[in-house]
């Protein structure tokens, strides 16, 4: 993971500047004595303080220069080794591919006299707690938990908002640009990268529930943070039942629901094929594209190394989806269920109105949905909203 090794590097305190690059800056000879002459502590002039901050944002800068501006802007002390605490969540924990992958980039960047802590946890509501009482310096999260600290990059995982991966990755080079900086800052915290997670689907237990109207009367699984699922679900006149991450597969595997959405990833790793045994399957249409999203403290993380780490989530994006690919092509064809295009846009109508309806409670950035409607209008500019937008 060289995101990673790059968040590392943008950290190293103990790094000091070659000979000469306060000069590669571009800087006046003025400020080249500012810089001399600036010590922990010490406030760099305004002026100063935002050329360097517009030279690290700037992505025509090579990377070495970048860091250069950024270091010193983040007032960053030579000789002293930073330590960090980042927090992983992987449902496997500690023998999980998302902890192991992390992991081992822990001795690969020992040699820059970075100290950084891997922590794994097994549920995403401790490790989103202990990221609020500060024990986590950073953790990496999905998009719909992300939502808690930034409403506008958590609204990425809106229902239906994504119809497919170009879409989401259209969109994810939208936020690894410099020119949105400011909105990956909010609340005390600050988004560090954005991953894709894949399409979530309708995963159902009877092949006869392929429609809404059918879906009624039948138990859904909702998350239990989130009292707007089962809001939705109880609208299609559905039962919702309350349960977590990791409780929700299990109890479609058992029975406790016939209805379960969840991430085309997990049909391997959570064993869903079980609950869709013997005449279950998965609706083949999207219901969303999730993303996994790293979270810090802004305190630990100035903007200036977040955007170096953003803009490296993204150039990895090729990369996960190839993961991602493989572990679709794990599900056997005869689980999907096929609908007909009138069901679709029917699907499509109803996913619309609970963007609106959720838009209106607050719940969803009304900015990030009208940027969503753009990236599908730019991919498909016949649809209708792309003339006359709602969102």
């Amino acid at each position: 993971m060289r995101i990673l090794r790059l968040l590392c590097f943008s950290l190293v305190l103990s790094v000091s500047l070659p000979a000469g690059a306060d000069k590669a800056l571009d800087l006046t000879p003025a400020q080249q004595a500012e810089l001399k002459r600036f010590a922990p502590g010490v406030t760099l002039t305004p002026e100063l303080a935002d050329k360097l901050r517009a030279i690290a944002f700037d992505q025509n800068r090579s990377l070495d220069e970048r860091i250069q501006a950024m270091q010193k802007v983040a007032g960053y002390t030579p000789g002293e080794p930073v330590k960090r605490r980042i927090c992983i969540w992987d449902i496997a924990g500690r023998a999980g591919p998302i902890f192991k992958a992390a992991e081992d980039q822990r001795i690969r960047v020992l040699k820059y006299g970075v100290d950084l802590e891997m922590v794994p946890y097994t549920s995403e509501s401790v490790v989103v707690e202990d990221l609020k009482a500060g024990i986590c310096d950073a953790a990496l999260i999905s998009g719909l938990r992300a939502r808690l600290f930034n409403q506008y990059t958590g609204t990425i995982d809106a229902i239906g908002a994504l119809p497919s991966d170009d879409h989401m990755k259209l969109l994810l080079r939208a936020m690894a640009s410099p020119k949105v900086a400011p909105r990956m800052v909010a609340n005390s915290y600050v988004v560090l990268g954005i991953a894709p997670a894949g399409p979530a689907y309708i995963f159902v237990n009877d092949r006869a529930i392929n429609t809404l109207a059918n879906a009624a009367g039948k138990r859904v699984a909702v998350l239990d943070y989130d009292p707007v699922q089962a809001e939705m679900v109880a609208q299609i006149g559905a039962t919702p039942v309350n349960s977590d991450i990791v409780s929700a597969p299990n109890k479609f595997n058992n029975g406790v629901v016939d209805v379960l959405a969840a991430p085309i990833v997990a049909y391997e790793v959570l064993e869903l094929y079980k609950g869709m045994r013997p005449n279950g399957g998965i609706i083949n249409y999207p219901l969303a594209q999730i993303t996994m999203q790293l979270i810090g403290r802004a305190d630990k993380f100035p903007n200036e190394v977040a955007q170096l780490v953003r803009e490296e989530f993204f150039n990895g994006y090729d990369r996960i989806m190839a993961r991602l690919a493989q572990e679709q092509a794990k599900v056997p064809d005869h689980w999907w269920i096929d609908i007909p295009d009138q069901d679709k846009r029917e699907y499509e109508m109803m996913m619309q109105d609970a963007r609106l309806t959720l838009r209106g409670k607050g719940y969803y950035s009304a900015d990030m949905l009208t940027l969503e409607r753009k990236v599908r209008c730019k991919l498909d500019p016949n649809r209708g909203e792309c003339v006359n937008p709602v969102e």
